[in-house]
């Protein structure tokens, strides 16, 4: 089979194993980097800043990536969904994703720098008599971008989307990417290493079938939409004219939906009518222990954050790390599951707007989505559940809340190590790692794989899909590697001297 200088013959890309003559005989070149994080997102930061304060120099890691910087695909998913760089995130103030020892908080750094000193005395207050403090968006990508230079991050980049991952005939693995178009003399290049970290975020949007299906019979992709995509036209219509939305979900980014649409009526005097549908809908506390409950009030369960504050480093840490199969798996939707934070703010928009009935509620599972011959408008059906009867609700929009896409299978590089290196799923259906976030069946020789965020829940710990997740598995991956020979641990010593750099923004 003659193959061109780069490219990639289908018996090579089916076989499992590769070896260097392989490549070769591809005209591929091959670059030797001891670790390779694949991603270049929030979470291969938190990997290279660990690594980087550990002592690791910039020459023997790579980060692969098509990313301008890590915070772009987090800054582009939030601003979609409302959240802008004013607004507040979901996350407390010690989890400062620039700063491993974090401190000083999001709070301090904001009470200092905006001479606002009541948002350090809130921290104090919460949460019983006051709402949990949350860093604006702005300001964790404005200390994420500072930090990024400081360890300089742009000299470990290597622009590219990888395409697959293999192992070596003599151990350790291949990464094999495609630079951007006119960058190389090949089409293709290849990274051999001895560790590989996976940090590559959700595969996609998740779109609800019936409006998946709504969406492909009728090419219609601006009245029924995603929050997690570009929708600001329906805000901009509803701005214009009276319409009914209808916003299904009941997370955090619904709530931040809602609140947007309540904001445009007060400031804008927009005349939106808001239905908002639920599938599930509890009416009372959850959980069948006093000391374990979580509150639930018209359908919305409430929590500070996605999972208790414990299962960040507590009781609910420990215990999880002791559990296995099922067990694991019922935990953590016991502790997570669908909830959003119980924001006053929010919370009495939502009951004014019940009382004033621009904001209505619906419950039950949806039968169809149809146009509406003649008008603008959808008619979503709802099927009677738990003795409801079938209900029709007409929208000018329909706006989905529900979340991301899970499903590892859908990304291309997860796929290659669950069908070629060994790897496997664990028992929410992501990516099985051990406790130390290392790929369960994937070493190779000495090789080792490890993987952090949203791609590993159902694992030994709940919250990887957050800032301290993702630099707490940084922290364990970087133990791991230490066994393995690769680097020294972070004593105090060398903890005290990086953090007087990170405080006086001196470069590593």
């Amino acid at each position: 089979m003659s193959v061109t200088q780069g490219d990639v013959s289908r018996q090579l890309v089916d076989s499992s194993v590769w070896s260097d003559q392989d490549l070769a005989n591809h005209g591929i070149p091959v670059y030797d980097m001891p670790f390779v994080s694949v991603g270049g997102g929030i979470g291969s930061f938190a990997m290279v800043d660990t690594l980087r304060i550990a002592g690791i120099t910039t020459d023997q890691i790579r980060v692969i990536s098509d990313l301008e910087r890590p915070s772009q695909t987090y800054e582009y998913l939030a601003s979609n969904s409302q959240i802008r760089s004013g607004h507040r995130l979901r996350s407390d103030s010690s989890s400062t994703v620039d700063c491993i020892w974090g401190w000083p908080g999001y709070a301090l750094r904001e009470a200092w720098g905006k001479k606002t000193p009541g948002v350090a005395v809130q921290v104090l207050l919460e949460p019983v008599a006051a709402d949990y403090y949350t860093p604006k968006a702005g300001q964790v990508y404005e200390s994420l971008n500072r930090e990024a230079a400081r360890i300089r991050w742009n000299q470990m980049v290597v622009p590219g989307i990888v395409r697959h991952v293999r192992r070596r005939d003599r151990g350790d693995y291949f990464v094999l990417s495609t630079p951007p178009a006119g960058s190389a003399a090949t089409k293709r290049i290849a990274f051999r290493s001895r560790f590989i970290h996976m940090a590559v975020g959700y595969p996609g949007v998740r779109f609800l079938d019936d409006l998946q299906a709504y969406r492909k019979e009728h090419n219609d992709f601006q009245r029924v939409v995603n929050a997690y995509e570009p929708h600001d036209h329906v805000y901009a219509e509803m701005r214009r004219r009276p319409c009914t939305v209808l916003v299904r979900g009941a997370g955090i980014v619904a709530s931040r939906v809602l609140q947007r649409l309540i904001d445009d009526r007060d400031q804008h005097g927009a005349q939106t009518t808001i239905v908002h549908l639920f599938r599930n809908y509890p009416a009372g506390p959850q959980g069948d222990k006093a000391t374990f409950r979580r509150p639930a009030a018209k359908g919305w369960a409430y929590q500070g954050f996605n999972f208790p504050k414990a299962a960040w480093g507590g009781q609910i840490r420990d215990h999880l790390e002791s559990l296995e199969g099922d067990a694991r798996r019922d935990f953590i939707d016991a502790i997570g599951g669908t909830n959003t934070a119980p924001r006053k703010h929010w919370r009495e928009q939502l009951d004014r707007g019940e009382a004033q009935g621009f904001y209505l509620q619906g419950r039950g599972e949806v039968q169809s989505v149809i146009p509406i011959p003649d008008t603008r408008q959808i008619r979503t059906v709802v099927g009677g559940t738990t003795g409801l009867p079938t209900t029709e609700y007409d929208a000018d929009f329909i706006i989905d809340a529900t979340g991301l896409e899970a499903n590892i299978e859908d990304h291309r590089v997860v796929m290659d190590l669950l069908r070629h290196v060994g790897a496997g799923k664990n028992v929410k259906g992501r990516l099985d790692v051990e406790r130390d976030f290392r790929v369960r069946n994937a070493d190779n020789g000495e090789g080792r794989i490890f993987a952090s965020g949203s791609m590993t829940l159902g694992g030994y710990y709940a919250g990887v899909d957050s800032f301290l997740g993702l630099q707490y598995a940084a922290l364990r991956i970087h133990d791991n590697l230490v066994d393995a020979g690769f680097g020294q641990r972070i004593g105090p010593g060398r903890s005290t001297s990086q953090w007087w750099k990170w405080a006086r923004n001196t470069g590593i």
